[in-house]
């Protein structure tokens, strides 16, 4: 028998014999937690296109119920894909997973009805007015005309989109879409327990990134668990419980905003360099590059002390510091640290000559900071469940 379709119109994914799993993440200090997850991967693989591209290269993940989970990576790195599977739109080559306690394969119907997604771009009739986009979802979920008006006029009001109710969709601004895309996936009763938003704020301004925020916030609160994507590390420090950051395919850390910051030394110590020679000599050891202002950004626990000594051990001669400065580590340091390449010259030992006395950290490099979108063959469709 065919499973149902969610009103939102996407196709089912082919079957497969994937059962349960659990995941694995990069150490944190938090002790896992125990008792069924609302997200659970373990091992997904995912490729596109002859040569085949490994999209996702053994994926293990877990997010707990109730919380608002962050998922970040550089282009290409797999979010989309990602979502994609656990929302039942892709089937991965390999792994389980399970999404409310059902396989997303076995069990897709059943998965269906506890989600739902919103996609990197709005999927709402701009034709029609706000209110018969709601009284159309609520409709196509078997919802009679008088509990389809009275479910929209109740989201209109939640989503603070009432005095706009009869106005074209096509005359919203980018965040009132948003919005409304996001009252059209809570149509159905009861609501779903498990989101997926999948970039939702992009192209957006900052006042209506801040009213998607209190959208996130408020789900949060009523006891629903979120899974997000970004391009925006800011959006993730401020919303997420934890976030996981994707590389190539697999987490190459996870934990708590202030865990992840602790991995590269709490504090960041920028040093301005008096020469390119002097740049590509130390540029192993630094975490942040930036090859146009001869600012290389080493992890630093922040305490007089090691700074001295940092200092002191890079250039004992006191001739290749112009200047320094020191503040705190945020995700983005984290983010290019975990998640880049060593830039072009840099990788390896330092070039021949004097070579730095103190080594504060593994050497990773980073480029300019990267996107966060799939950069796969299998283009995002805008939809949401």
């Amino acid at each position: 028998m065919t499973e149902p379709i969610r009103p939102n119109g996407y196709a089912p994914a082919a079957p497969s014999t994937t059962t349960t799993g659990t995941a694995t993440a990069a150490p944190s200090t938090t002790t896992a937690a125990t008792g069924p997850a609302a997200i659970e991967a373990h091992g997904l693989t995912k490729s596109y296109g002859k040569p085949a591209v490994r999209v996702l290269d053994g994926l293990d993940l877990r997010v707990e119920r109730g919380a608002v989970f962050s998922l970040l990576g550089p282009n290409g790195a797999g979010k989309t894909t990602t979502v994609r599977i656990l929302a039942t739109l892709t089937e991965a080559d390999s792994g389980t997973a399970r999404v409310a306690g059902h396989d997303v394969v076995a069990e897709r119907g059943a998965v269906r009805r506890s989600i739902s997604l919103t996609g990197q771009f709005a999927a709402v009739d701009e034709t029609q007015t706000g209110e018969e986009n709601l009284r159309m979802m609520a409709r196509l979920t078997g919802q009679s005309r008088s509990a389809a008006r009275s479910r929209a006029a109740q989201l209109l009001e939640r989503f603070d989109l009432t005095a706009a109710a009869r106005r074209p969709v096509r005359t919203y601004s980018g965040g009132m879409r948003r919005r409304l895309d996001l009252a059209a996936g809570l149509v159905g009763s009861p609501e779903p327990g498990v989101f997926f938003l999948d970039e939702p704020t992009t192209g957006l301004d900052p006042r209506s990134r801040q009213e998607l925020w209190e959208v996130v916030r408020e789900l949060a609160a009523r006891g629903a668990t979120v899974l997000l994507t970004t391009q925006y590390l800011e959006e993730a420090d401020r919303l997420a419980d934890r976030i996981a950051l994707l590389n190539q395919g697999r987490i190459a850390a996870e934990g708590t905003a202030a865990e992840l910051k602790s991995r590269v030394g709490g504090h960041r110590l920028d040093l301005v360099l008096t020469s390119h020679d002097a740049y590509l000599r130390l540029a192993s050891l630094a975490v942040h590059h930036s090859p146009e202002t001869l600012t290389l950004g080493l992890p630093t626990d922040g305490s007089a002390a090691q700074v001295r000594a940092l200092l002191d051990g890079l250039d004992p001669d006191g001739r290749d510091v112009e200047r320094f400065s020191l503040h705190s580590a945020t995700l983005d340091d984290v983010f290019l640290t975990l998640t880049s390449p060593a830039p072009a010259g840099t990788a390896g030992e330092p070039a021949a000559g004097r070579a730095p006395a103190a080594r504060p950290a593994p050497a990773t490099g980073t480029a300019p900071r990267p996107a966060t979108e799939d950069a796969s063959t299998n283009p995002e469709a805008p939809t949401h469940v």
